[in-house]
């Protein structure tokens, strides 16, 4: 079977599972979830919904968090990894949406990438979830999955995301969505649930892939 054709069969049955699959993560804004998104970086959604209250409680705007105080901030992340880098970036963020965005967060891929502690994914998973832009965006969950069922041999997120979205074309947001919530559930790192695996046929390996 060819590459195409096994990707266009695959995106059928993860859109019947995953009919309207949504990020994990609360929020209330593009100013929280882009925060959100931001400490999520290396950390599981989880622990970052045990954090955000308290640091939006605090910071409820972006004005607000570009006037915060460093070690204020860290305080309230700290449970979070790499909490003291990931603080500094959201206080520079914040800056920067004051000065060069006058208060508003960015809503295209250029201008987010620009802020301080924003990368591609990062841009991407705001522009999927707050806007559902057709966009792939590839973390560890999808990097994993999308090797196991042989739809990228990439050795590069941001290879493997060009890959993806050449194969799949349309409904790239959903599929981002669900691939993360595959991985998260069903197509585990360490201990696959393949009897759970509703695309199980298709799984060239268990090998625990990971990004260069």
């Amino acid at each position: 079977m060819r590459k195409l054709q096994k990707a266009q069969i695959i995106k059928q049955i993860f859109l019947e599972h995953f009919p309207a699959p949504k990020t994990e993560l609360k929020y209330n804004s593009i100013y929280e979830l882009l925060v959100a998104v931001m400490l999520s970086a290396q950390c599981t959604d989880k622990r970052v919904n045990l954090v955000t209250p308290a640091l939006f409680a605090k910071y409820p705007s972006v004005e607000f968090l570009a006037e915060a105080s460093l070690e204020e901030v860290k305080s309230l992340i700290q449970s979070v990894s790499f909490y003291n880098n990931k603080a500094k970036n959201l206080i520079t963020m914040a800056q920067q949406v004051m000065r060069d965005f006058g208060g508003k967060i960015p809503q295209d891929q250029i201008s987010l990438k620009s802020l301080a502690g924003v990368g591609q994914k990062t841009a991407n998973v705001v522009l999927i979830e707050y806007f559902e832009a057709n966009l792939m965006a590839v973390d560890t969950h999808v990097f994993r999955t999308s090797h196991r069922l042989g739809l990228s041999k990439a050795k590069t997120p941001t290879q493997t995301e060009e890959e993806l979205s050449k194969l799949f074309k349309t409904d790239l947001d959903k599929l981002h969505q669900a691939f993360v919530l595959f991985g998260r559930y069903t197509c585990k790192a360490l201990k696959p649930e393949c009897e759970k695996c509703f695309v199980e046929e298709f799984c060239i390996t268990k090998k625990n892939f990971k990004p260069l």
